[in-house]
């Protein structure tokens, strides 16, 4: 497996540790408001020197006693096949893995978990978990994915790891309402997180003019959602 690049180390990326963040490349979607674009071209469709995983693993059992985790991200991971012995591989050194994911590939997020290849996973909420909610917001999605995606919402709500849910807030597709829609859907959860929109480098270059909520609007959003969910927590992108 082959990664579009790493942070050494983040003390944000995996809530509690200390962590080296990968990149994969390559999504299923086009949020308008994705700050990764430049991931989002598949793997072997790119002149970038893309960094083997056993130049990673070497980096890692260096660093062994130093980091505590690794978060894996992307792009979207679950795409890439050889996901599943690169988890194993870093688990084998002694990391915990965190996954951030977008819940489209439903049967690789459940084997997985059942695997205990991932200990932490980060599923992005697009939208209210409506079809056409989904694909204004995701630029495009089948409805094969789409019912992935629900079911992978069900899937962590059980999953005996740790499970965050998040949605970057953007004025011109999410309202508070929006919002307790989808805390409803994951009512229950240990954690959402409402991560500010940035606007500074978005694929849609129309948005990068778009202002983002303000700080105390975010606030009153995450004090409305806490009566669904364990946990609100308002970070920036």
């Amino acid at each position: 497996m082959r990664f579009a690049g790493f942070l050494k180390q983040s003390l944000v990326d995996y809530p509690g540790k200390i962590a080296a963040v990968l990149f994969t490349r390559g999504c299923n979607l086009r949020c308008p408001y994705c700050h990764n674009g430049h991931l989002l071209v598949k793997p072997g469709r790119t002149e970038n020197n893309d960094l083997d995983l056993d130049i990673l693993l070497g980096f890692l059992q260096e660093r062994a006693g130093f980091l505590d985790g690794v978060v894996i991200t992307g792009g979207e991971p679950t795409l890439n096949p050889g996901l599943p012995e690169a988890c194993q591989a870093i688990k084998a050194l002694g990391y915990l893995v965190k996954l951030d994911t977008n819940g489209t590939r439903y049967e690789v997020l459940k084997s997985l978990i059942e695997g205990g290849l991932v200990d932490y996973v980060a599923m992005d909420l697009k939208a209210p978990l409506e079809y056409k909610d989904y694909l204004e917001v995701c630029g495009r999605l089948s409805r094969e994915d789409f019912l992935n995606i629900r079911n992978s919402v069900h899937l962590l709500k059980e999953a005996p790891i740790e499970v965050e849910f998040r949605t970057t807030v953007v004025p011109l597709y999410h309202n508070a309402d929006d919002l307790l829609q989808i805390g409803s859907a994951i009512a229950g959860a240990e954690l959402y997180t409402l991560q500010q929109f940035n606007p500074r480098q978005t694929l849609e270059p129309g948005l990068r003019s778009s202002r983002p909520y303000r700080p105390q609007e975010l606030q009153e959003m995450a004090a409305r959602l806490r009566p669904l969910v364990a946990r609100v927590r308002v970070v920036n992108a």
